[in-house]
């Protein structure tokens, strides 16, 4: 994975850990919902930011993924674009904003993940969690992944020496 993997990682948990430390937080907010304050983290805007350059289109989050353009020339899609650079997916935030990816979920115990609500702040920190640690196992694995290609490599150098 690329060095996006680790930006993202690290974003995720300063997201975590700022949310928990009682960072605003408004679902109605485009710069304090949960796509804003991940935003925050990731390509360094104050919610405020965020939220103005948002109300430069109409719409929330999601509808504003909908009509996602990388060359409209409106901040909004510029803020989305530099999210899409840091290693997230239209998916991903889409799946964000309504705490709804299905291999999120799946980690998540039923009882708890058939109830998770996109504007409750616990419900909000509990996907981020789950999507942290998801995020770091697929950074291992494709780290180890890495190292064994690179370790099959170093010995057919040695063999055919």
């Amino acid at each position: 994975m690329s060095n996006n993997c680790v930006e993202l990682i690290d974003a995720v948990r300063k997201t975590i850990i700022k949310l928990k430390k009682g960072a605003p937080y408004q679902w109605g907010h485009m710069g304090a919902c949960n796509c804003g304050n991940l935003a925050q983290e990731l390509i360094h805007l104050s919610k405020e930011e965020i939220h103005r350059h948002a109300m430069e289109k109409s719409g929330d989050w999601n509808d504003q993924l909908i009509d996602y353009c990388p060359d409209s020339g409106y901040p909004m899609d510029l803020m989305i674009s530099k999210m899409l650079e840091k290693g997230l997916k239209i998916n991903d935030l889409r799946h964000l904003e309504k705490l709804s990816d299905p291999e999120i979920l799946r980690k998540i115990p039923s009882h708890k993940s058939n109830k998770l609500e996109k504007n409750n702040l616990q419900d909000v920190i509990l996907y981020f969690e789950t999507w942290l640690e998801m995020l770091e196992n697929q950074w291992i694995e494709a780290s180890i992944n890495s190292d064994d290609i690179k370790l099959q490599k170093n010995n057919l150098d040695k063999v055919f020496a």
